[in-house]
């Protein structure tokens, strides 16, 4: 893990967008999030180890990624698998998305499985996840003896059959 430390301050409005200040020239690349296309929705997130992490088969393990963000309250950054890594390698985020509040500076950690049957190495700087920032509603919870009715009713899981 390097001594360093990415600090990002995300602004947002919602006629200019989502603007992400970076300071620091002195810092490795793998600390810049960055787009793998102009149009894609996150940046990627990469491994910041000092040697390779072998996830073992059906285990999971947590992978700092060395970036420290400070969002405005109605933000949320979240983490989300890489499909390729997944699709390729078994590999994808445990708890997807992970959530990263706005009140929260540390690092943010990637909680990595392996799915697959084989070990997997996690690399130096190895894209490992994205960061994809969204809005958050406000929302209040009020208390109510009854809802209204509507025609699935209380239907859950699997209640509209297979097709």
């Amino acid at each position: 893990m390097s001594d360093t430390l990415a600090k990002y301050k995300v602004t947002a409005d919602v006629k200019s967008g989502i603007d992400a200040r970076f300071e620091p020239d002195h810092l490795p690349d793998h600390y810049r999030p960055e787009r793998a296309t102009e149009d894609s929705s996150g940046v990627d997130l990469r491994a910041d180890i000092e040697r390779p992490t072998v996830i073992d088969p059906g285990e999971s393990t947590l992978i700092p990624t060395g970036l420290h963000l400070e969002l405005p309250s109605h933000l949320e950054a979240q983490v989300r698998p890489r499909s390729g890594l997944a699709y390729k390698s078994g590999i994808t985020v445990l708890n997807s998305p992970g959530t990263i509040d706005s009140d929260y500076r540390g690092d943010i950690g990637v909680i990595l499985i392996n799915h697959s049957g084989d070990a997997y190495p996690v690399n130096v700087a190895e894209r490992i996840a994205q960061l994809v920032i969204a809005p958050v509603v406000k929302t209040h919870f009020r208390y109510e003896n009854s809802l209204s009715d509507t025609e699935r009713g209380e239907g859950g899981f699997g209640h509209t059959g297979q097709d």
